[in-house]
């Protein structure tokens, strides 16, 4: 049976039709799409109320990107976040997340005002589950085939979609152990993360089978490599692409779609749940 509901701090949201579109804010200077456009924290401000009132209903604050580069230490993670989250905190009323795999920075972000912790790792912190049980947050469990930040140019599955199912159950099952419940608990195929084009393809085609496990399903796809592989589109041509995964991936299931810009997206859903509403 899907999940019909998330909880996201004192928030619960009704995800039946109607899925919740999260804004992705880089606190970065070196993100694949926006290459630092908002590592300045006002200019990170300013971007967030953009998304605010393009109709996102959080926003994911990130303060290391998810593939190679220079190391980013455990304090600077905490000196580009925490004050962000305090930022955004301080001036919309919405839910909040924090991108990171280290417990530490979750727990600094819950305390700050962070009610969500996406973790792409797959909780290889063992504090992470901990943290957030000890905040009342919600959880992202991401597949992923090493680990952030390590090159993974030719994964090989026997079957990508039940590797990546088994993962995630494991995943949840470690959630709910730590005390959080279902509501609490979102899944994230990791498109991209450990995946060729074609595997990517393949996971986003089968969001069914994960929504079926139960749990909201996140869809992180927006602007990523295995769109510009499949149609040849540099980082900045691939807004279509990202809607039309989008749309996909709120028939087949998915609930909670992780996007640069949110308008279309916003706009995408709302049509999508209007029509799952016709008729009663």
């Amino acid at each position: 049976m899907r999940a019909t509901t998330l909880r996201l701090g004192s928030r619960t949201f009704d995800i039946e039709h109607r899925p919740l579109v999260m804004g992705i804010l880089n606190r970065t200077p070196d993100s694949f799409y926006d290459k630092g456009a908002t590592y300045a924290l006002d200019d990170l401000v300013r971007r967030a109320g953009m998304l605010v009132d393009q109709g996102a209903d959080l926003l994911d604050v990130g303060g290391v990107k998810a593939g190679p580069g220079p190391e980013v230490g455990e304090a600077e993670e905490l000196e580009r976040v925490v004050p962000a989250i305090e930022a955004l905190d301080a001036r919309f009323d919405i839910a909040l997340s924090v991108d990171t795999w280290r417990a530490s920075v979750a727990r600094a972000a819950y305390a700050a005002g962070a009610v969500v912790g996406n973790d792409i790792s797959g909780f290889a912190d063992p504090d992470y589950l901990p943290a957030a049980a000890e905040h009342g947050a919600t959880v992202v469990a991401t597949h992923i085939r090493l680990g952030p930040r390590i090159p993974d140019p030719e994964p090989d599955y026997d079957d990508v979609v039940d590797a990546v199912r088994t993962f995630l159950l494991d995943r949840a099952d470690r959630a709910l152990a730590a005390g959080l419940t279902p509501d609490r608990i979102v899944i994230d195929a990791g498109l991209d993360l450990g995946k060729t084009a074609a595997q990517s393809l393949t996971l986003l085609r089968a969001s069914d089978q994960l929504a079926d496990l139960g749990y909201p399903l996140l869809l992180s796809a927006s602007n990523k490599t295995f769109l510009g592989v499949m149609l040849d589109l540099e980082i900045g041509q691939r807004r279509e692409a990202s809607l039309s995964a989008t749309a996909l991936g709120a028939v087949l299931g998915c609930r909670v779609m992780r996007v640069h810009e949110v308008g279309a997206h916003r706009q995408a859903c709302d049509v999508l749940a209007a029509i799952g509403r016709a008729g009663g």
